[in-house]
Formats: C-alpha cells, sequence, structure tokens
C-alpha cells in the first residue's frame, strides 16, 4: 500500500487558519476528502496521514471527525497546547483516539524561534518522548539548532521533520541547511518527509532538477529507512499538482530504487514511523 505522509484538509468557514488569505485564491477555499480521493485513485496511493493546519483543538478535533468518516485517512497529527498546564491530560485523552496519530506545534509560523526549548514545552516533549509518539517538527533552517538541543533535552523522541525543512531551493542555497540535516540525521530516532519542495522553489518555472541536491542528501543522510514521501497537497497547489510532486520524487530516485526501496519511501517507513495498522514494513 502507498501511503502519503503528508497532506491537509480544511473548511474556511472554521475560521481559525491565521495564514489564510483572499489574496491567495488558490488555498483560499474548502478541501475536503472527496476533494482528493479521485487524485488518489489516478496516483495510486491507498491512504494518507492528514495533519493540522490550524494551532487549535478544534482543528485537532475537526480532523479527528473526518478521519472517522474516510475510509483513506489512516490518521491525524494534531495540535494541543504544549505550554498549557493541563497538556499531560490533554495528550493523554487524545492518545485515547485510535486516529490519533502524530503531534506537531507549528514552530515556523510562531514569533520565538527558540518556542522548542522553552521549560513547559521541553517538558511536554518528555512526556511525547517517554510514550514513543510521533512528533512532527515544522521548521525552517534557523530553526533546526534549537530542535538539535531538543532532542538532546528529550531523549528518545520519534521525530520526523517536515518538508525537508524548507531550505532555500528558490536561491539554490544549501548551507547551512546541509550541514544542520546531516546533524539531524545522526540521532536514529528521526526520521525526514520528502515533502513540500515545489513550494520552497521557484512557483512558475521550478524542475526536478532543483530539487535534486537537497532531496539527494536527504536520502544519503537518513539512508532509504527514515525518508517517506509526502505530497503537501494542497499547499503544493501554488507551484504544481499532486500527480507533478509525486512524479519529481519519484523521478529523483528511480535510478537508485529497487522495489523494496519504493516500498519504503513511499508507504513502509510511514506506516512503520504513525504505526499505521496494516501498512507498516
Amino acid at each position: 500500500m502507498r501511503i502519503d505522509s503528508h497532506q491537509h484538509f480544511w473548511k474556511t468557514s472554521r475560521g481559525d487558519y491565521h495564514w489564510m488569505s483572499p489574496e491567495v485564491p488558490v488555498l483560499c477555499r474548502d478541501y475536503l476528502p472527496e476533494d482528493l480521493r479521485p487524485i488518489l485513485s489516478r496516483c495510486g496511493i491507498g491512504r494518507t496521514v492528514v495533519v493540522q493546519a490550524a494551532q487549535t483543538t478544534a482543528e485537532t478535533d475537526f480532523l479527528l471527525d473526518l478521519a472517522a468518516s474516510c475510509d483513506f485517512i489512516a490518521g491525524v497529527v494534531g495540535w494541543l497546547d504544549m505550554e498549557d498546564a493541563s497538556f499531560a491530560a490533554q495528550f493523554e485523552r487524545y492518545r485515547r483516539n485510535p486516529r490519533f496519530i502524530g503531534l506537531r506545534p507549528m514552530l515556523q509560523d510562531l514569533d520565538d524561534d527558540a518556542w522548542i526549548l522553552r521549560p513547559a514545552v521541553i517538558e511536554s516533549l518528555r512526556l511525547v518522548a517517554d510514550a514513543g509518539f510521533p512528533f512532527d517538527f515544522l521548521t525552517y533552517t534557523r530553526h533546526l539548532p534549537h530542535v538539535l538541543r531538543a532532542l538532546e533535552l528529550a531523549p528518545g523522541l520519534r521525530a520526523v521533520i517536515d518538508h525537508i525543512s524548507k531550505p532555500e531551493i528558490r536561491a539554490g542555497i544549501m548551507e547551512p541547511w546541509k550541514t544542520l540535516v546531516a546533524e539531524m540525521a545522526r540521532h536514529p530516532n528521526v526520521c525526514c518527509k520528502l515533502s513540500g519542495m515545489i513550494t520552497e522553489a521557484d512557483h512558475r518555472n521550478w524542475t526536478a532538477e532543483d530539487l535534486r541536491p537537497y532531496i539527494e542528501h536527504v536520502v544519503e543522510q537518513f539512508g532509504w529507512e527514515r525518508v517517506m514521501f509526502g505530497s503537501d497537497w494542497p499547499v503544493c497547489r501554488l507551484a504544481g499538482d499532486y500527480g507533478q510532486v509525486l512524479a519529481a520524487l519519484q523521478g529523483i530516485l528511480a535510478p537508485r530504487m529497487d522495489e523494496g526501496r519504493e516500498a519504503a519511501v513511499f508507504g513502509g517507513n510511514a506506516g512503520r514511523f504513525y504505526r499505521i495498522q496494516g501498512a507498516a514494513a
């Protein structure tokens, strides 16, 4: 089974999407399961991991409700307030829902680049680590030094870097992203999503070759067992469609992929990381 490890749904009338603007009309509309279903069918994707797009528990509840009624949603990476004194109780309550399979704060959107190192957050992160629960890091390159420190303070955290930490693909800049990603890869419990790259490239003129050095570096550092495909749909629509995202990644990896590696990158690794029943390799 092929799994998309990273996609989104939203309903504009819910009103808690802080990033949404009518100035970006391609994103300022509802995106729901029936919009994605025919695309998955065409692309041969069997299941998806839907990831939060708003910093509210109402968003987490909305996505869990969708997952309860949608056969292809394997689970939800939701949001909880990691600074809240009641985090431990909330975390335990949400973990009882088998569709709640991961947790993500939106580090890229916070004013404090070092937010992940706040004492209350580290305390919550240690609870997540002790539970062996999957954790997504949504970062830019500038956040990675703080994330590396957080990994030291919450040893054993099972984590994944979303969107290869959004390097400056449009400008063709590799450092310090390249060095920091290599440091992240030294942590054996950390994986990386091969996702969200075309929106960091030139939206109108990107080619697969623009992505190649970044993808190849991530695979070299993390290995074939710790990287996973993610479409970042519908955000990817800023620069291309679902099929283009999938084709670009497959084209770059194809010369070095055998059947086992392909199964891992396009399903098995995500299944194992998120403990998706019946999907882990």
